[in-house]
């Protein structure tokens, strides 16, 4: 791999005494392999599994395994993230410790939202917002798996949620950058890189954090994020947030052991993670305390458009009274009780995928239960018949075709070695597929053994 020669004299500027190496990790080294296992599953990794170490719960991989034909990756028990992304766990930890309302700004495909509900306090609201529609889709598929039922997906601009004024506690950006921090595992980011881009993402930069600010409340923070390397992107625009917007930098507790770089020319606590520094890819990371204080807006409202839906699916929920069931067209839907009011807003503002709990697809006299359900941890255990299948059986599931099972007739939900899968309606001599088209394996190739990884 070649570098662009514009990029080795930005590196040289940027780190005088170790740019060589970094040039070197960018064009010679592997990128690491690591996954963060989902504890609410009970998921874990092997002893003797070598963690991340600045989250705990990420495990580096010797290897990267065909993912997609992991049984436990389709069943929300673990996501693959780079391990210097996995940082944001740490700071959530380190930082919130009351319940919040949460905002991932720039969200798919979702690996830092997934992160973030899992160490915010519990009693939080997660938001996650993706611009893009299809990529927004695969947000909501992401976070699904993930099975939390108190996060909500929306696809909108900055701008429209920036007219949430102060509503929430947090706000996380991880803005579209240049993506210099890519490029040793994407060629396409070294084939794309110029300084016009670096200008031109910086400027976008700048516009998303501007419309986004007021719906930080005063007091609120701001987790900022680029997987680039360039001060332009990074302590530039740290500088921007603490000029122009009204920020007080926040220090983050980090071990030396880490070797996170510290920010380079600014007053700002920023965190740089660099490939020969660190085992994971580029990324810098900065959280600010937005000047003032005030209470989170609290909009009260009622929500449109929503029928009782006569309570369909509450008997599926682990706890039916901590859940108010509505109706969406003809999907009945179960939203935490205490974020009812927060989730009406949201409703009415922005353009919402997903919400607590899809719970049924409603057709006439016909209930369908919907797959989030089979992926929710608020799912009760005894709502549906678990029916175990062996490894080919579970392959063939998840690729959309019919199988066979041994199990009562009516809707069932599929697992393998323990782990649930999704839902079937068994007719007794099979099983109709009822797992989304959006998820299927689509490989013509199937393996005879399970990767091992948990």
């Amino acid at each position: 791999m070649n570098l662009p020669e514009a990029f080795i004299e930005q590196l040289r500027g940027l780190l005088p005494d170790e740019w060589e190496a970094l040039a070197d990790a960018i064009t010679s080294s592997e990128p690491s392999v690591a996954v963060r296992v989902n504890t609410a599953r009970g998921a874990d990794v092997p002893d003797g599994a070598r963690r991340v170490p600045w989250c705990g719960q990420g495990y580096y991989l010797d290897n990267r395994p065909p993912f997609t034909f992991d049984t436990d990756w389709h069943a929300g028990r673990y996501y693959v993230q780079d391990a210097s992304s996995m940082f944001i766990a740490h700071v959530i930890g380190s930082l919130i410790h009351e319940p919040v309302r949460y905002l991932d700004l720039c969200a798919a495909p979702g690996g830092k939202t997934t992160a973030a509900i899992q160490a915010l306090p519990e009693g939080s609201m997660t938001v996650a917002n993706e611009i893009v529609p299809p990529r927004a889709r695969v947000l909501a598929d992401n976070v699904i798996r993930w099975g939390h039922p108190r996060c909500v997906v929306t696809s909108n601009a900055p701008a429209q949620v920036g007219k949430l004024t102060h509503f929430f506690d947090v706000i996380a950006a991880d803005v579209p950058c240049s993506g210099e921090g890519m490029m040793r595992k994407d060629d396409e980011a070294v084939a794309q890189w110029s300084p016009a881009l670096v200008d031109q993402c910086a400027q976008r930069q700048r516009e998303i954090l501007t419309d986004v600010w007021p719906a930080l409340r005063p007091g609120g923070l701001l987790i900022y994020s680029t997987c680039t390397y360039n001060r332009q992107e990074n302590e530039q625009m740290a500088d921007f947030i603490m000029r122009e917007l009204g920020a007080t930098p926040l220090e983050v507790p980090v071990e030396p052991s880490w070797n996170i770089h510290p920010a380079i020319g600014s007053d700002c606590h920023g965190y740089r993670f660099m490939p020969h520094r660190v085992d994971g890819e580029g990324l810098f990371m900065a959280v600010f305390r937005k000047d003032g204080d005030a209470p989170r807006q609290d909009i009260r409202i009622k929500e449109k458009n929503t029928k009782k839906a006569d309570e369909i699916g509450k008997n599926w929920l682990n706890s039916p009274n901590d859940y108010v069931i509505g109706q969406q067209g003809d999907l009945s839907i179960a939203v935490p009780m205490d974020i009812r009011s927060e989730v009406a807003a949201l409703r009415a503002s922005l353009n919402v995928l997903h919400a607590g709990v899809e719970l049924a697809t409603v057709m006439g006299r016909k209930t369908v239960p919907h797959p989030a359900l089979a992926m929710s941890l608020a799912r009760s255990a005894d709502a549906f018949p678990v029916c175990e299948v062996d490894y080919p059986a579970a392959l063939r599931y998840l690729r959309g075709e019919s199988i066979t099972v041994d199990g009562p007739r009516g809707y069932i939900l599929v697992a393998h070695a323990g782990a649930v899968l999704g839902f079937a309606n068994n007719l007794g001599n099979r099983a109709n597929n009822l797992y989304p088209k959006s998820q299927r394996i689509l490989s013509t190739h199937l393996p005879d053994e399970k990767p091992q990884i948990l």
